[in-house]
């Protein structure tokens, strides 16, 4: 498996698009959209908030089905949730267009929508959105880049990532796109992420794949404990690779899960990262646990916690916000035989030891958790079990961010 620049149009048979279709937002994209030459199967993953955006009921239904997918139409903007049969009528509106610009099936067209909930869409400007989109679209990666672009809300950048890797003599790539800054919590977020392949493989398969790996991925990050009502993972295959199918428990299945979780790894991070106010990146590893289940519960309290990500952001060592969010992770472990670490760029040190601080330079301390990446390492000395989550830090400029977000 190697890593390739670009993201959803390196993969054979897929074309994105970028329009300024006005949704919200003046001056620059807001829709988006990904095209297969060849029809797809699809899988997706949604979030766990009971009030879930039409959007997502909307494609809910189209992967359960296990039709053919095509297209996929992205806006940013308003986020076309709570809005009743209105919202669930102008998502089948606009599949209806997209199916009639591109010559396909209302049924083969996703939906996805980013923005402030409550609001009804713009029809008039979604339907002329799709029209430019379809004038638009191409295959170089200039196109996969501003579609990359367009989903965005209050992101600071865009999010790509590809790999390729050989099955059965064959090289199959897999491209995607994603975007999150805010809403952003485990069990999926408001986080909108697109992975397409050229692989043959079977839908089922395919949802297995991705299934598992959210678990580990993007179900891992979290940076203001909010679940959104719109996230939403796909996953198209077109099978242009015209490899073997992949199936479960072979080798070449364990090479394509792992390169999916490559590409969901490094998307997760970048979400986190970028999250609303942030000015560092903050993984929290635990190892030594027990078990996964266990290291999985106590990575994720200490990466949610208020207090921890403000220390961070203060460049504070302040290490019993650590265990006090590792204590309420709702697992046992034994305190006194706790060791913890803080990493980054300028270098490592170690805080506590076997449950009891450890005299430590609070200079150098501050200088680690200074860096753009700040890692936390705890280690339980119960057993092989590990896991890792990722946030960010909290700051002002959430508050001044999230304070005005629909002005």
């Amino acid at each position: 498996m190697k890593q390739i620049k670009g993201g959803i149009t390196v993969v054979p048979g897929f074309e994105a698009a970028a329009a300024a279709a006005q949704i919200k937002y003046e001056g620059r994209t807001d829709m988006a959209l990904i095209y297969s030459s060849v029809p797809c199967v699809a899988a997706g993953t949604f979030t766990t908030n009971v009030v879930k955006a039409a959007p997502v009921k909307w494609d809910q239904k189209i992967v359960k089905q296990g039709g053919a997918v095509q297209a996929i139409i992205v806006n940013s903007g308003i986020a076309n949730a709570c809005t009743g049969e209105e919202g669930m009528q102008y998502c089948e509106e606009t599949a209806q267009t997209a199916a009639e610009v591109f010559g396909i099936q209302k049924e083969q067209v996703l939906v996805s929508s980013t923005g402030v909930i409550g609001k009804q869409l713009p029809m008039e400007k979604i339907q002329a959105g799709i029209h430019m989109l379809a004038q638009a679209k191409g295959n170089d990666k200039l196109c996969g880049a501003e579609a990359a672009e367009a989903i965005l809300t209050t992101d600071t950048h865009k999010k790509e990532a590809a790999v390729q890797l050989e099955i059965g003599g064959k090289t199959v790539t897999i491209g995607a796109m994603a975007k999150g800054s805010g809403m952003i919590h485990p069990n999926m977020c408001t986080m909108l992420s697109f992975l397409v392949t050229d692989a043959v493989i079977e839908k089922e398969v395919l949802q297995k794949v991705l299934s598992e790996d959210v678990e580990e991925t993007y179900n891992m990050i979290s940076v203001d404990g909010d679940t959104s009502t719109n996230d939403t993972v796909l996953f198209l295959a077109n099978g242009l690779a015209q490899n073997v199918s992949i199936c479960p428990g072979t080798e070449e299945y364990k090479a394509f899960a792992a390169a999916v979780h490559t590409v969901n790894e490094q998307l997760a991070k970048a979400i986190a990262g970028d999250g609303e106010g942030a000015t560092a990146l903050l993984e929290v590893e635990v190892v030594g646990a027990a078990d996964k289940e266990q290291a999985k519960k106590i990575s994720k309290s200490v990466v949610c916690s208020n207090l921890t990500k403000t220390a961070v952001a203060g460049h504070d060592a302040n290490w019993g916000r650590i265990l006090c969010a590792m204590g309420y992770a709702g697992v046992s472990f034994v305190p006194e035989q706790v060791d913890l670490f803080l990493e980054s760029a300028a270098g490592t040190i170690q805080i506590l030891s076997d449950g009891v601080a450890l005299p430590y330079s609070e200079e150098k301390a501050t200088e680690i958790l200074s860096e753009e990446k700040v890692k936390i390492l705890a280690d339980l000395k119960l057993g092989d079990g590990k896991a890792t989550a990722w946030g960010c830090d909290l700051t002002h400029g959430y508050i001044d961010i999230n304070a005005d977000y629909r002005s």
